[in-house]
């Protein structure tokens, strides 16, 4: 198979891109030489900038040779290839399709300071922010306190790998994606690509590694999320005052911090942030080593996957992780946003939000648990398990997955409100889970007054349902009705049900889940009108298994 030159491991490319990066010797810091290593470099050049930070990371040169070779070979060896045409033929494996309800865990560095969000990094070294004022008030400026001070301080003494996994297992959850590197760029598992990571500092544990293990134990599914795209310009706030950002010595944990130029968070088509291709290769290599090292069935990735400089890379790793899962037997999956990768190449994530239809492909929503925060931060509020459900019911009916967030502590344990909400989404499952496990969407996918409003970061702005708003889904022929709330009187009306609706097929029983025996029931012209019980079933969401004559 013939192989483009300009593919980016491609010999050619690299040469261009070193003769590119020599041109730092004619681009010197702006700075005067001999300023304090902690003096602001905004100033500098980009190439300036990125040159520091491959001498910090340049002692791993070769580990990430070794591993961009291997993806060069994988990624050209089919059967898919690194260009969309070929990447469009992507299948979502069905075990997916099925599993509906998944589990997010973001868990890092950040979980020390817990406060304000996962974002604390960033935001500390951003000037009167919020998070900025709080980390002056307790920990002093940051050039003498910097966000690597809080890796002695994350210890991670409580983390227990097996309970997490069973407490994921009992919450119904039928796949669990640890976040193995986030913005910050303080890898949670054994990278051998980095000084930085779990293992070598902090807890000195392969963090991810001992719970993919667990989580594997349990029968569950793993994924991996990597933010550390987004790492390119995370702390780019630190070069614009005196900090530990600054330092070069330092540069291989805080990253080249490039000064981020965006003009629209949604449309990456106008981000003009400097990506080199060295972090660019980067970035493959250290993908590329969680595949190899725990070959995980699913990757999340964030939004700036979708950057320009990002996309050729991109569709190298896409082509090796396809490639190389394939060896394993099932073809992994790759969560993306908006419209960072071609619409069949993936799965398409919205993040904290919904659709207001049916989509044709296979999706996925990921919100948390908390509503302040992905990590954990003191004094966050939490999303109530009906909620939880409700939101599960809508999405699968849509065609969709739900990926619920946790934030734990520093110390390694899962807030005690938080579990007690996850036990109570899988004790609903287990009595209502036919519903949702393995269904596919009926031919409309709801009915009722209450409408989602459609897109990302609008998951809490749906008003409370009522009694009259169902969800459908099917397996095997059945049709399933999910009853967002119990009704006031006697009686539960499925309008989509009635005889009078054009092709509507005539019912032949109704049960409700929970509840031993068929339910009697009239399909009238108005709606299929179903008797219910005196007493409910449950606490939450009601499923009512109608099958037909």
């Amino acid at each position: 198979m013939s192989t483009n030159p300009y593919t980016p491991l491609h010999p050619t490319f690299l040469s261009i891109a070193a003769c590119f990066l020599a041109l730092s010797s004619v681009c010197p810091p702006l700075h005067a030489q001999g300023a304090k290593a902690d003096h602001p470099t905004e100033g500098q050049s980009a190439i300036a900038i990125d040159e520091a930070w491959q001498k910090a990371s340049s002692k791993y040169d070769k580990q990430r040779d070794d591993i961009l070779a291997t993806v060069q070979r994988v990624s050209a060896a089919g059967p898919f290839r690194p260009d969309w045409q070929s990447l469009s033929t992507y299948e979502v494996p069905e075990w997916y399709k099925d599993a509906k309800f998944g589990i997010f865990i973001h868990w890092g560095l950040y979980s020390v300071p817990a406060f304000g969000s996962e974002w604390y990094p960033r935001e500390m070294y951003v000037k009167g922010s919020e998070v900025n004022k709080h980390h002056l008030a307790k920990y002093g400026p940051v050039t003498s306190f910097g966000y690597k001070e809080f890796i002695p301080m994350f210890k991670a003494e409580k983390f227990d790998p097996q309970a997490w996994a069973r407490l994921f297992k009992e919450s119904g959850a039928r796949y669990v994606v640890p976040v193995f590197e986030h913005h910050d760029g303080f890898a949670m598992y054994d990278s051998d690509l980095s000084d930085w990571t779990s293992k070598k500092m902090g807890p000195h544990r392969d963090v991810d590694g001992e719970l993919a293990a667990a989580i594997r134990a349990e029968g569950l599914h793993l994924g991996a999320s990597s933010h550390r795209i987004e790492h390119d310009w995370f702390l780019d706030g630190g070069r614009k005052q005196d900090s530990d950002v600054n330092e070069p010595k330092y540069a291989d944990f805080y990253g080249p911090a490039h000064p981020r130029i965006d003009a629209n968070h949604d449309v990456l088509a106008e981000d003009w942030t400097y990506l080199s291709p060295a972090y660019a290769r980067d970035w493959v290599a250290r993908n590329a080593e969680i595949v190899q090292k725990y070959n995980p069935e699913l990757i999340y990735f964030d939004w700036w996957i979708g950057q320009p400089s990002v996309r050729p890379y991109l569709a190298q790793f896409a082509a090796y992780y396809y490639n190389e899962s394939l060896r394993h037997g099932t073809i992994g999956i790759i969560n993306y946003k908006l419209v960072d990768m071609e619409k069949h190449s993936a799965v398409l994530d919205i993040e904290r939000g919904q659709t207001s239809s049916i989509l044709p492909v296979t999706w996925q929503t990921d919100t948390s648990v908390s509503n302040k925060s992905w990590g954990y931060i003191e004094n966050d509020t939490f999303k109530t398990p009906a909620v939880i459900i409700q939101q599960l019911a809508d999405v699968v009916s849509k065609n969709g997955n739900l990926l619920m967030n946790i934030g734990p502590r520093s110390d390694g344990t899962i807030p005690d409100e938080v579990q007690h909400i996850l036990l109570d989404v899988g004790g609903w499952l287990k009595v209502n889970g036919d519903a949702i496990y393995g269904t596919r969407p009926w031919s409309v996918f709801g009915e009722g007054p209450t409408k989602v409003k459609e897109g990302s970061f609008h998951d809490t702005d749906t008003v409370p349902y009522t009694p009259q708003d169902f969800r459908f889904t099917t397996k095997g022929g059945v049709l399933y009705a999910i009853e967002m709330e119990w009704p006031a009187n006697a009686e539960a009306v499925i309008q989509t049900l009635g005889s009078g609706e054009t092709g509507a097929r005539s019912v032949g029983s109704v049960s409700l889940l929970g509840h031993d025996g068929n339910l009697p029931f009239t399909q009238e012209a108005d709606g299929l009108h179903i008797q219910i019980p005196s007493v409910n079933p449950g606490k939450y969401a009601y499923v009512y298994k109608i099958s037909f004559e």
